[in-house]
């Protein structure tokens, strides 16, 4: 038995330590935000946040995890309210979506480390995520517009 906290829930699972953790909360917790992409950490469909950094859930084998902390969009303080997930709605970055949930916590990420983060910082943190829609420009102007609304806090 694995003992983990998903969205602030204590979770113990009964799998093989090196189950990916994507298939964890996918297949055992039912938690199907994070989506699978590649498979080898280059998409970052699957990104999540383990005890506050953003990190491809493909990739995490759940024995290392035993302790940790993970949080993913449904976990989000403040819910539908995050100053994230609102200039995602306010600017429509999704065009097919299914990207976007990694997008966002790697996006929640970036402005946990930078609050106010330039182009070239928004463009470095954020080049592992894709975006087959190609909706870059307004993933940027989001997070600009996150990051403002942020600040006012």
């Amino acid at each position: 038995m694995i003992e983990l906290t998903v969205n602030g829930i204590k979770h113990q699972v009964d799998v093989i330590p090196e189950m990916p953790l994507l298939w964890v909360l996918r297949d055992e917790l039912g938690i199907t935000s994070p989506k699978y992409g590649c498979g080898v950490a280059q998409c970052g469909a699957c990104t999540v946040q383990i005890d506050g950094a953003a990190v491809r859930s493909c990739q995490a084998h759940i024995g290392d995890l035993a302790g940790k902390s993970v949080v993913t969009i449904e976990g989000l303080e403040n819910g539908a309210q995050h100053p994230v997930l609102q200039a995602w709605i306010e600017h429509q970055v999704p065009q097919c979506g299914y990207c976007q949930t990694g997008q966002i916590m790697q996006a929640i990420s970036l402005l946990e480390l930078h609050p106010k983060p330039t182009d070239q910082d928004i463009n470095e943190v954020m080049s592992g995520n894709l975006c087959r829609c190609g909706t870059y420009p307004r993933i940027r102007t989001a997070i600009h517009a996150a990051a403002a609304k942020m600040a006012e806090k």
